[in-house]
């Protein structure tokens, strides 16, 4: 089963900015996202809920410092990106 990434306005000006200030990582990004479609359980995302104020979301790796924070729609098979970034910007 595969899912569809929606990106909203606001999600695709923030990743923007990220990828502006890490072009480094783009490939890396790109590569988390495709397998995010493919498979958002796959060990190598880290997919974990989150809680306290972001309890509604989720977060998955891009390596050991970034993250892309999400909210899953299980249901309809689609994934929202919401944040993008590292530990601290995200959480």
């Amino acid at each position: 089963m595969s899912y569809r990434l929606i990106f909203t306005d606001q999600y695709t000006k923030r990743a923007a900015r990220f990828l502006k200030r890490h072009p480094d990582l783009e490939k890396q990004y790109l590569k988390t996202l495709q397998l995010l479609e493919l498979n958002p359980h796959h060990p190598s995302l880290r997919l974990h809920a989150l809680s306290g104020k972001l309890n509604a979301l989720h977060s998955v790796s891009i390596n050991l410092s970034y993250r892309i924070t999400l909210e899953i729609l299980i249901q309809d098979e689609q994934i929202i990106p919401v944040n993008v970034g590292d530990h601290d910007a995200v959480y």
